[in-house]
């Protein structure tokens, strides 16, 4: 029996290709949409299926060779079969479908999408190092697709090249090492002319771990830190600098971060999105500004360059101590204050507290700013004229929109989607509201 044929549809949000058979929604992993193709299936239930490409039997214009051989295989991306311009309008897509199912609102204007190099752009990553007893080798990569397994690559497309380079080498290092069982992680994280590695450590290194780090540092110009517990206990090793930076020269704004600080993975795109979000923001010379979630500043302080004053706002106490530091070490510490506060639970009263603000500039993690939105309406009046709100998830965002335009009485004036994560299905975006 031959393997059923489907026409694809659309894509969702993880990239796989949707079709419906006699009224069964088909996911089927790497279809692109206008493809038929032949499928097998991997699991199913009485309204859906999962299934896996069997055969391309008319192959969408918008396909490509992807350029990763281990792709299908690694978790790490998912739209490599899909040219660079697709994946930009099918995050589009996304988004302006979950505005509209989820949220019922539709932004007045669709934003040119924030988009940059397509390849070797990920200046941050989470590596899983796995040692296998039974090969005596180690592997260091992404997850495979739906697995706890370290996809078994030797080369990274999206990592810039010196750092693909380094995983063969970082394999034959580790599995040299006495601890090489109880090392389980390495977070890449690279800054402004130095790269970081940052090795979660369940064992302290003996000495002759020690000197192997050292000559692997010194030999292919890395900075390796230790981290025996959570992330504010990495430690610079050897050699290593301090800290890292990265610049927004828009603005003459230096950041310097700690290799384990939140910062955007895609440096290139995360200059456009600051030059963009102020943009649209507009602030005036007289505007007092909020910025919530605000982390080290990365708005803050070039907000600082155009705004009267500007208040950040931060769960994290380390990150309001670092963007204190930051807004001094540029020169705007007269015109930023920051605030330790939870705004995942903050209320009217607590926003109340921060004073009246022409405008804010909001930036989420995946969990979105429920509670925030919810005290914007709250304030009524007395809220920001004008809110630029920078997403990481299509979802939350829709939800939190919903809650601006439908209660507190905003107008979605415009959104688009900012290609943070090429290759992947991952959609970030952002939006302007203003009050009507």
């Amino acid at each position: 029996m031959s393997d059923p044929e489907i026409l694809i549809e659309s894509l969702d949000h993880e990239a796989r290709g949707i079709g419906h058979v006699a009224g069964k929604v088909i996911f089927v992993e790497r279809a692109l949409p206008g493809e038929r193709v032949r499928y097998r299936s991997l699991r199913s239930k009485s309204s859906y299926e999962f299934a896996e490409v069997r055969k391309i039997l008319h192959p969408s214009p918008a396909r490509v060779e992807p350029r990763c051989p281990y792709f299908g295989r690694c978790g790490g991306c998912s739209m490599q079969h899909l040219d660079s311009p697709t994946q930009v309008a099918v995050k589009q897509r996304v988004l302006e479908d979950n505005l509209l199912r989820i949220g019922k609102v539709r932004p007045e204007v669709i934003y040119r999408a924030i988009h940059g190099p397509s390849w070797r752009y990920r200046f941050r990553a989470r590596l899983t190092v796995r040692y296998i007893a039974r090969r005596e080798t180690i592997l260091i990569g992404f997850h495979e697709r739906k697995s706890s397994w370290v996809a078994d690559m030797q080369t990274c497309e999206i990592l810039p090249a010196h750092v693909s380079a380094l995983l063969v080498p970082l394999r034959v290092l580790i599995g040299s090492l006495s601890i090489r069982e109880r090392l389980p992680q390495i977070e890449l994280s690279i800054g402004d002319g130095r790269t970081a590695l940052v090795l979660r450590i369940l064992e302290a290194p003996n000495a002759a771990d020690l000197a192997l780090l050292e000559t692997f540092a010194e030999t292919h110009a890395v900075d390796f830190w230790l981290q025996p517990k959570g992330p504010e206990s990495a430690r610079p090793f050897g050699r290593a600098a301090p800290h890292l930076i990265y610049r927004l020269p828009e603005f003459g704004v230096v950041i310097p971060f700690l290799p384990a600080d939140f910062t955007q993975v895609n440096h290139a795109i995360n200059r456009v999105l600051v030059s963009r979000a102020i943009a649209l923001l507009a602030p005036e010379p007289g505007d007092r500004v909020c910025d919530l979630f605000s982390g080290l500043g990365n708005f803050t302080v070039p907000l600082a360059r155009r705004a009267r004053e500007v208040v950040g706002v931060e769960g994290s106490v380390g990150l309001t101590t670092r963007a204190r530091r930051n807004a001094a070490e540029n020169g705007v510490a007269d015109r930023t204050s920051f605030l330790t506060q939870n705004l995942f639970e903050i209320g009217r009263a607590e926003l109340d507290a921060l004073g009246r603000f022409d405008k804010m500039l909001i930036d989420p993690p995946r969990e979105g700013a429920l509670a925030v939105c919810k005290a914007l309406v709250d304030q009524g009046t007395n809220a920001p004229s004008r809110i630029v709100y920078v997403s990481c998830n299509p979802s939350t965002f829709a939800r939190d929109a919903a809650i601006l335009v439908h209660q507190g009485g905003y107008r979605l004036l415009g959104a688009g989607v900012i290609n943070m994560f090429p290759q992947t299905s991952h959609v970030e975006s952002i939006a302007v509201f203003e009050s009507g």
